[in-house]
């Protein structure tokens, strides 16, 4: 049994000490925004915040998890409102099949609370998060956005 901080709440998740923290959210807790994509902690599908730093979660476990403040896609909006980057996402048609935008989003928000105005070289090595559809450029450009709200 493990007392893990999600969303602000404390959750007992009854798994073992080496399970990926993505599971424990997914399985146990029933958050199913974070995504799982490549399971080697490569293309960002399954990123959450862990004390405030974006983490791919397929690549942490549950034990390492323990005592960290851990932020999902599901609680990202706050008292109703989107996230300036859910935002920026929506009004510059970011999506298309959608699968990645949750860790994609995770990694661009922690990305603008560490460097409110990223450059595009900023961009380039902060955000590697894959998408297999392509919206790169439309991903810059709310990044850009988001930046400016």
């Amino acid at each position: 049994m493990a007392n893990l901080t999600i969303n602000g709440k404390t959750i007992n998740v009854d798994v073992e000490d080496d399970t990926p923290l993505l599971w424990a959210i997914r399985e146990n807790v029933g958050l199913t925004g974070t995504k799982y994509g490549c399971g080697i902690a490569l293309c960002g599908a399954c990123t959450v915040h862990v004390d405030g730093v974006a983490m791919r979660s397929c690549g942490m476990t549950v034990s390492e998890a323990v005592g960290k403040q851990i932020t999902t896609i599901e609680g990202l909006a706050s008292n109703g409102a989107l996230h300036k980057v859910q935002q920026a996402w929506v009004a510059n048609d970011v999506p298309q099949c959608g699968y990645c935008q949750s860790g994609m989003i995770m990694a661009v928000a922690a990305l603008l609370k560490e460097k409110p105005k990223p450059t595009d070289e900023d961009i380039n090595e902060a955000i590697t998060n894959i998408c297999r559809c392509g919206t790169f450029q439309q991903v810059r450009e709310a990044i850009h956005a988001a930046a400016s709200a």
